[in-house]
């Protein structure tokens, strides 16, 4: 820690100057008017920091990827209008934190966002728990995306079969667990080594995802070896398969689109690399909403036109490997067709990587993590910028957990939930605070929506409130202890640990994200 004051002295009138620095000042100036020196380089501009926000919810991948959640869920209907309605919900999420990050744009993200925005009294723990939420939430959704990258190759490989129903693969724990090792340390190696040319990545993933997934779509539209559903059947057909009632089966089906928008918030940890990030990072987030949208669409819709009988598929995790499989008829094929799927799996890790890195380095700056001194520096001089021991620190966090495999798939799945469970909480603090206090500070930012910002707000705190015990409900019932949903002691064990940290050193010493005041 930075700071020799003392942490319950931080009044609003003392500070507000330098809570709202005025943007469009100069990108150094204005973090160094915040109590920051510059230390990551500004060179992404606005289509690359959209380039980069549309990987990392890579929203083909994420939506192949959790397939079975609205198949089982609700089916067609709960697929297609799923996707639909979270998106637009997503949208509200976007405006409410792209407002915000428009009067306080630094690393630190939504943990940030919320100290400036609260009042004295409850700066500090307001802060700190949203800050845990949102380191957490990066840490688990990186895991999580590249355990799911993991599942995908495997299930990929295993359309080739020894024997009906049978794969080449033997799927055994070890066997997946140096799959996901050597998945995350390449994410690691290619975002630490290679910070300067991510943004070259970040275009190429783009153009790849529309030609792969173009070629996808085409190749098993005009194939459709079984057929095609027809239009009614793919936007009407409502057919809950998870033993909930009707209402909350759809809720539950919702989990693959909540999972694919998780991201939204994460790119605001760029903003000290980007160039005008007061505008920029607003900007993209909200046109990476709607960019994501006609994605999802552009992929969801053909798979549900060559859909097979969903009840065939319930007892496969990973089902779309066997669609598209069983709609092109050929192993081969299917599995080339996939290709741009797997390798969009490979960029959403290394981007997610990226975002996380910054998130742990910032919260860390502050004080706010144990061994902060070591985590909140940045290799300069070796690793091409970036704050590479907060990397490191991450990556040990995400393989020590993937360890849980060995003893529970089901509990190690719990990861995908709570890395969204986490994510969508710690966006919906500085919201509900910005709101609480009646939008007044969001005000002097360059994104400000009047009127509109309201309803955006009251729509992601709905969303927020839903989204919580959601995805903390199995996915189906019965329940065993394969299938029960552990994100709830994932969810509160977390909490417990920022909680207990704040009361053996937070309480004391820390200061908050300012380090001038």
């Amino acid at each position: 820690m930075a700071s020799n004051h003392n942490p319950h002295e931080i009044s609003n009138a003392e500070n507000d100057a330098k809570l709202f620095p005025e943007t469009g000042q100069g990108d150094q100036v204005l973090l160094e008017s915040m109590g920051y020196s510059a230390e990551l380089s500004r060179t992404r501009t606005t289509l690359q920091v959209a380039f980069m926000a549309f990987v990392l919810g890579s929203i083909p991948f994420g939506l192949t990827t959790n397939f079975y959640q609205p198949l089982v869920g609700g089916g067609p209907a709960n697929i297609i209008w799923g996707w639909v309605g979270v998106s637009f919900i997503v949208l509200c999420v976007a405006a409410s934190l792209g407002e915000i990050t428009s009067v306080c744009p630094t690393a630190g993200g939504v943990y940030h966002q919320t100290f400036v925005l609260s009042t004295a009294k409850w700066r500090r723990p307001a802060s700190w728990t949203c800050g845990w939420l949102y380191v957490v939430g990066n840490i688990t959704i990186t895991l999580s995306v590249n355990f799911l990258a993991t599942l995908f190759i495997i299930s990929c490989l295993n359309i080739f079969e020894t024997s009906p129903g049978v794969g080449i693969f033997p799927n055994e724990p070890y066997q997946v667990y140096l799959i996901f090792l050597g998945i995350t340390i390449l994410c690691n190696v290619v975002s630490s080594m290679g910070n300067r040319w991510l943004p070259i990545l970040d275009m190429v993933a783009m153009l790849w995802t529309l030609v792969g997934v173009t070629a996808f779509i085409v190749c098993i539209l005009v194939i459709a070896k079984d057929g095609r559903n027809d239009v009614e059947h793919v936007f009407t057909e409502f057919k809950p398969l998870s033993g909930w009632p009707a209402g909350w089966s759809f809720c539950i089906g919702l989990l693959q689109a909540a999972y694919g928008t998780s991201s939204t918030g994460m790119i605001i940890s760029m903003c000290e690399e980007v160039l005008e990030p007061w505008i920029q990072v607003p900007k993209a987030m909200v046109a990476t909403v709607g960019i994501n949208f006609c994605a999802g669409l552009f992929i969801l819709i053909p798979l549900v036109f060559v859909l097979p009988d969903a009840t065939t598929l319930t007892g496969n995790t990973q089902p779309v490997p066997t669609i598209v499989k069983e709609a092109t008829g050929s192993s081969g094929g299917a599995f080339a067709l996939l290709i741009p799927l797997m390798v969009l799996g490979l960029l959403c890790g290394i981007c997610c990587t990226t975002a996380t890195s910054r998130a742990v380095w910032a919260f860390a700056r502050d004080g706010a993590i144990p061994g902060s001194s070591l985590w909140k520096q940045v290799n300069n001089s070796k690793i091409n910028g970036v704050p590479f021991n907060a990397m490191m620190m991450s990556m040990t966090v995400q393989l020590l957990l993937g360890l849980i495999y060995f003893g529970s798939s089901a509990a190690f799945n719990a990861f995908s939930n709570v890395g969204v469970v986490c994510l969508t909480a710690s966006y919906a603090v500085p919201i509900a605070v910005s709101l609480a206090e009646g939008r007044t500070k969001v005000k002097a930012g360059e994104f400000y929506l009047g009127q509109l910002g309201i309803f955006c707000n009251v729509m992601a705190l709905s969303w927020s409130l839903l989204t919580i015990p959601l995805f903390c409900m199995p996915a189906t019932i019965p329940v065993d202890k394969d299938s029960m949903n552990y994100a709830s002691v994932v969810f509160v064990a977390s909490i417990l640990i920022a909680i207990g940290w704040y009361i053996v050193w937070g309480y004391k010493n820390y200061v908050g994200p300012l380090h001038s005041i």
